[in-house]
């Protein structure tokens, strides 16, 4: 791992897990979305990962023309840098969750480094209120698989990289960190690598410190000083992991998608002060948040000039 100076900052603004019955704050519509990632790059975020949702019911869409609103008016208001997921929801095919990255060609693109279970029914015994029968169906399933084949994931990058757009690594388990080497030993990839590490979602990997440890020697080994390290602790671990990685000189992710919590058994009340909170600690530590410009030279980014929104 090339250890930075400075520590980008990613904040994922809504995301596909948590649902709209879950929480108020959980931006929803185009337009509280744009403004929860607005304040979160007021806050301080380097970067902005973004998904899109129905303004009717809350429910995840991957369309080009959804996300058309929100990045308008995050360009408008902030510099920060713009990943445009292609993750958008386990249950989504994968030309479905290319779509709004391809026509948009964002400086930065979330990629999914394998397939995996996924199981988000736990959530149901914490949230039996559910607005939406969308909710309750997309919540229960208990038979999800994440694609990402080999196929998939070289259909993505070859996809994106032809527009010059950079990829945020995301790997729920070391298979996945040997599955990103497969891709750079044929060239498809290069560094820096920007290695999303994510902990605690069922179906992937723990969230305990040994298992965060054994991501990172693994990649170390793997990757030597090509690549850049975050961590994206879910829930309840969030901000204990983002420590681990900021003490470590690694990189840290939070956000609404990740974690509704601003502390054990404390709601969080925006993106905006899970960023604060994550700003704190850094600086507590003796390091700097990246700016977006920081962001896209450790990233080696193209430029929000060469985007297409």
């Amino acid at each position: 791992m090339k250890k930075s100076p400075k520590v980008i900052l990613t904040c994922a603004i809504t995301g596909a897990i948590h649902t709209p019955s879950m929480a108020d704050v959980l931006p929803v519509t185009a337009d509280e979305i744009a403004a929860s990632a607005i304040e979160a790059a007021q806050a301080g975020a380097s970067i902005l990962h973004l998904h899109a949702r129905d303004d009717v019911d809350g429910r995840p869409l991957q369309t080009p023309e959804a996300f058309a609103p929100i990045l308008k008016a995050i360009r408008a208001q902030t510099d920060c840098v713009i990943n445009i997921t292609t993750g958008g929801a386990p249950t989504m095919s994968v030309e479905e969750r290319l779509r709004p990255a391809a026509k948009h060609q964002p400086e930065l693109a979330s990629l999914n480094m394998g397939s995996m279970n996924f199981g988000l029914f736990p959530m149901l015994d914490r949230y039996p209120k559910l607005a939406h029968d969308w909710e309750r169906d997309y919540l229960s399933n208990r038979d999800i698989i994440f694609n990402n084949t080999f196929g998939q994931i070289e259909t993505i990058i070859t996809t994106l990289s032809a527009h010059g757009t950079r990829f945020e690594f995301e790997c729920y388990d070391t298979a996945h960190l040997y599955n990103l080497r497969h891709f750079l030993d044929r060239g498809l990839v290069k560094p820096p690598l920007f290695i999303q590490t994510v902990f605690g979602l069922m179906g992937g990997i723990g969230a305990h410190p040994d298992d965060v440890s054994h991501m990172k020697r693994t990649a170390d080994r793997l990757f030597g000083r090509d690549w850049q390290w975050s961590v994206l602790g879910a829930g309840r671990h969030q901000m204990n992991l983002a420590a681990l990685a900021a003490a470590q000189g690694g990189h840290v992710r939070v956000g609404l998608e990740d974690s509704l919590w601003a502390g054990p058994g404390v709601p969080a009340t925006s993106n905006a002060q899970q960023v604060t909170m994550a700003r704190t600690l850094v600086e507590t530590l003796g390091r700097q948040v990246a700016t977006p410009d920081e962001a896209r030279a450790i990233l080696a980014l193209k430029g929000a000039e060469n985007v297409a929104f």
